[in-house]
């Protein structure tokens, strides 16, 4: 039964990442980086201050992996992907206006 399981594990991943892949695989795997790698700034540049900071680049990998992640919704017909990620690109894109609105106030983010 374990390798029943172990054997419908390997088949479907064979079947999601390998014989399905095409450019918008691709793509979408990308735009996931781009969006995961927003974290590890933010975690990096939290340890070398000392305390929880949100750096510039967070916003901008946001802003890119959100708006490939997007396209990659759009072009897959994903309703969900389309609503959430539509909604959060809007939001990065008004923090970094708002960032850089304040830049001369002193603002929470740090630049780099």
């Amino acid at each position: 039964m374990l390798i029943q399981y172990g054997e419908a594990l390997g088949n479907y991943l064979y079947d999601v990442f390998v014989a399905k892949f095409d450019f918008w695989l691709a793509f979408g795997l990308v735009a996931q980086l781009l969006f995961t790698a927003r974290f590890l700034v933010q975690w990096i540049s939290s340890e070398r201050a000392g305390q929880s900071v949100v750096p510039m680049a967070f916003w901008f990998f946001s802003m890119g992996g959100g708006l490939m992640t997007l396209i990659y919704g759009i072009a897959k017909r994903e309703p969900v992907i389309i609503l959430g990620q539509g909604l959060a690109t809007i939001i990065y894109v008004r923090n970094i206006m708002l960032i850089v609105k304040n830049r001369g106030q002193g603002s929470r983010t740090l630049d780099r």
